[in-house]
């Protein structure tokens, strides 16, 4: 049987493990599974089914640190961000647990002295997961628990950048008392992955690129299931001319350089007011300068490795292309000297045209664009010049100025001075070549569902 290697991307870490790639027999055998245990699980009430998930949610909880020391090693997130990654998914799954009876019970929609009609929410089937590397715990946590909740049973692949963290994941929770079934994990790259989805399954839900959330999307099509596509995203921030810088600056380090600039909604073109642009550069330079990049298992490590060398190559080119444009480095701009490995320095560039590909294609890594607009139009203009609409920033004092941006804007969320749109009340997901259906709060949870009316006679 081939393997899975997990090869650290910190060069002093090296080879961590290895992992079987499960098999064609596997995955079928994965589905069948699946399949078999629906039925049992879907007639269990959400209460019944909770009690459960809530004893995964206690062993995941208990082994916080261990699973995020685990995640610095095999992806290279700094282990500060790999804990904050473990905190966030398990509040995302306290919030599923407190939440998921409220959003899922029936709800009367028609009713007078004759007739009552009722909507519920009913769980659809067997769920095809399949998930990236840049997040591994919440990325697990978004794409199965909701899916067990509702009723649904899944087979889910996680990335092969991370087969030992998966692995451990699986570990924990056959060790809770989860019927046999329920969950089933399958380890391999995209080939696994298409095997799974011309199985015998009833949705797919998949994060990842553009590219392959199309040819999904088409699978989807074909077999007449729901697809739910969380995609690429290059999403602009707009700074106006009265806009704070420091609160822009604190906003753009955390939401551009944060896990080394990998992030689906990561703030990916600066589009600041030509009166601010030399401050805003400056501000953001020294921040950048202070900063340290280096072993992302030490806790004073801001930006570590990116997880794979293909990752930094992708980024010479784009930044290539855009100096080759006419484009100016103002900090970065390459490889560090004194690391081994993929890692590559926080970069500004300035002077940026449309016809960059930092600009035109989604920059996975630690590179920002700045572009400079005059008016309201051109700035919104400039925004929405991008086939995704994931994320979005607005940054300004107006809050009349910021509602009309946020409208004009076409994304799927928006941030106006740094608020933060990523908690599970709210519906994560975009428009455009961003994807489609959301996740989290009570539409994403009725997503999974299938909505069915009731109409009877008193």
């Amino acid at each position: 049987m081939t393997k899975l290697i997990s090869i650290s991307p910190d060069n002093r870490i090296s080879k961590l493990g290895e992992v079987d790639i499960t098999s064609e027999t596997q995955v079928k055998e994965a589905v069948s599974n699946a399949r078999s245990s629906f039925k049992q699980w879907s007639r269990l009430s959400v209460e019944e089914r909770k009690q459960y998930l809530e004893k995964i949610y206690k062993v995941f909880d208990s082994n916080r640190e261990e699973l995020a020391k685990l995640e610095s090693m095999e992806m290279g997130m700094p282990i500060e961000e790999s804990l904050i990654d473990l905190d966030s998914g398990l509040n995302y799954f306290k919030w599923y647990l407190e939440n998921s009876e409220r959003y899922l019970s029936p709800e009367v929609s028609f009713e007078n002295d004759t007739e009552l009609h009722t909507v519920s929410y009913e769980p659809i089937g067997v769920s095809a997961v399949i998930m990236p590397w840049n997040f591994p715990f919440s990325n697990l946590i978004w794409g199965i628990m909701p899916n067990l909740i509702v009723g649904n049973t899944v087979v889910f692949k996680h990335s092969e950048e991370t087969p030992l963290v998966c692995k451990k994941y699986e570990e924990l929770i056959s060790s809770t008392d989860l019927p046999e079934g329920v969950l089933n994990f399958i380890y391999g790259d995209g080939k696994v992955g298409d095997i799974l989805v011309h199985e015998d399954i009833d949705l797919i839900c998949f994060t990842g690129s553009t590219k392959t959330g199309q040819y999904l999307y088409k699978v989807g099509a074909e077999k007449m299931i729901r697809v739910v596509l969380e995609l690429g995203g290059s999403a602009p921030g707009v700074v106006f001319e009265d806009a704070d810088l420091d609160t822009v600056i604190e906003t753009v380090f955390i939401n551009r350089f944060g896990n080394c600039g990998q992030i689906c909604d990561g703030l990916k073109r600066m589009i600041v007011h030509e009166s601010l642009v030399d401050d805003f550069i400056s501000k953001l330079e020294s921040k950048l300068e202070s900063i340290k990049v280096g072993n992302p298992l030490e806790e004073d490590t801001n930006i570590g490795p990116l997880v794979a060398q293909r990752q930094v190559e992708l980024l010479q080119e784009q930044v290539k292309d855009a100096i080759e444009k006419g484009a100016e480095v103002v900090v970065g701009g390459k490889k560090p000297d004194n690391l081994d490995g993929p890692y590559y320095l926080p970069t500004i560039l300035r002077n940026i045209s449309k016809d960059m590909r930092v600009w035109k294609e989604e920059v996975f890594g630690p590179v920002l664009p700045v572009i400079t607009f005059k008016t309201y139009e051109e700035a919104i203009e400039l925004a929405n010049d991008t086939q995704y609409g994931l994320g979005s920033y607005v940054f300004t004092k107006d809050s009349a100025l910021g509602e009309r941006a946020a409208r004009d804007i076409k994304t799927g969320m928006v941030s106006i001075n740094g608020a933060f749109y990523v908690i599970p009340q709210d519906p994560f997901g975009g428009c455009k070549m961003s994807g489609m259906g959301r996740e989290h709060g009570k539409w994403g949870l009725r997503e999974l569902t299938e909505v069915k009316v009731i109409a009877k006679y008193k």
